[in-house]
């Protein structure tokens, strides 16, 4: 698919990404449900071409964060959220309304909307039903079957696949350990790692450890032949205290760190596994904890 006569071309082609600030106050639950003012889905536009959008944590206490980012003839969503109902959690209308605004301010003949996965746990797919219908969409299993056929890892694991958004190209890794179908895709353009649940500010539930170890160190080699902005994944979990985590079903968290990490926590990741070595346990780091998915 090629963008239409008149339509607008972005150029995503930059030399090198910019990091842009992410000092954003994302909406972490009210200590009352009655109370919460807070949107179903707020909307963070990173730049005019990329939006992370975070659940409301009065829906579903996982709050995951999901990802919209826009090239030249389609849109990727990665990650549908923890609800499936729409009139609890609106997620279509509110990409839909994403997209239109996008195509006013970057005219196409047409466009089309890709629903990727970071994974296959349920709070990251249970929204796939609300694009089961939408027109010029395609949504990509998060199973094993559905996901490694579509980046083409049933035949090679180890290949970087990519995903041409038009002129907009993402890098993507199979990365298992925490879930067997686990996929991490990298931006060049924003240079953004979105890392799902293998990476982020919480509880860093292992399933298999020597999958997770690999997929640590694949990372790391990954990040270390490009510019990495930020790590992204879909969930903070900690406090602002170093090494404390909230309780699991929290659903107000008014001391929440940031949802970035670096690639520096990758190797701080890398190091609590060797400490844990061979006999696995919860080691709880300033940034994360390791935890056993039991």
């Amino acid at each position: 698919m090629t963008a239409g006569p008149g339509s607008s071309f972005v150029d995503f082609d930059s030399p090198a990404p910019r990091p842009r600030e992410l000092d954003v106050r994302w909406i972490h639950g009210s200590p009352s449900s009655k109370h919460n003012t807070d949107p179903d889905i707020q909307v963070h536009a990173y730049d005019e071409h990329t939006v992370i959008l975070r659940q409301n944590m009065a829906i579903d206490y996982e709050a995951p964060f999901l990802f919209l980012l826009f090239g030249n003839t389609q849109a990727v969503l990665v990650d549908t959220g923890a609800t499936a109902s729409a009139e609890f959690f609106p997620l279509r209308r509110v990409v839909d309304e994403l997209v239109d605004g996008w195509l006013v301010r970057n005219p196409r003949t047409e466009y089309h909307l890709l629903v990727l996965h970071t994974h296959g746990h349920g709070d990251h797919v249970a929204g796939d039903g609300q694009f089961a219908d939408r027109p010029d969409t395609t949504v990509v299993g998060a199973d094993l079957a559905s996901a490694w056929t579509y980046f083409g890892f049933a035949q090679d694991p180890t290949a970087v696949a990519r995903v041409d958004l038009g002129g907009r190209v993402l890098e993507c890794l199979a990365t298992p350990g925490h879930h067997e179908a686990a996929v991490t895709f990298y931006d060049p353009w924003t240079g953004i790692l979105l890392t799902g649940d293998t990476v982020y500010p919480g509880r860093l539930y292992v399933q298999d450890w020597d999958a997770f170890a690999r997929t640590v160190d694949r990372l790391i080699e990954f990040c270390e032949l490009r510019p990495v902005t930020h790590v992204l994944g879909c969930h903070i979990e900690m406090t602002t205290e170093p090494g404390v985590d909230y309780p699991v079903r929290t659903t107000y968290q008014p001391h929440e760190p940031p949802l970035q990490l670096t690639t520096e926590h990758l190797r701080e990741i890398r190091a609590a596994l060797v400490e844990i070595g061979d006999r696995p346990r919860r080691l709880a780091c300033p940034r994360f904890v390791v935890c056993p998915d039991d």
